[in-house]
């Protein structure tokens, strides 16, 4: 996982990606910061655009989804 502190949206989030990550798939990923009681996701690429946030139900499942559990 790679860290970065957040600069603007939600004061004092620590961001994490994929070390999968790389710049041979053009950095398209999101970025995840948890808070108490929700779940942070912004677009790596694009600062700008607000970022979400979701409650740890609906993140759990969505994880649980993707995993294909």
């Amino acid at each position: 996982m790679i860290r970065e502190t957040s600069a603007r949206g939600a004061v004092g989030l620590e961001w994490f990606k994929s070390s999968y990550s790389s710049s041979s798939e053009g950095d398209s990923c999101v970025e995840v910061a948890a808070a108490p009681g929700a779940v942070h996701v912004r677009d790596s690429k694009d600062l700008s655009v607000p970022e979400l946030a979701f409650g740890e139900t609906a993140w759990t499942g969505f994880v649980s989804y993707a995993a294909g559990r």
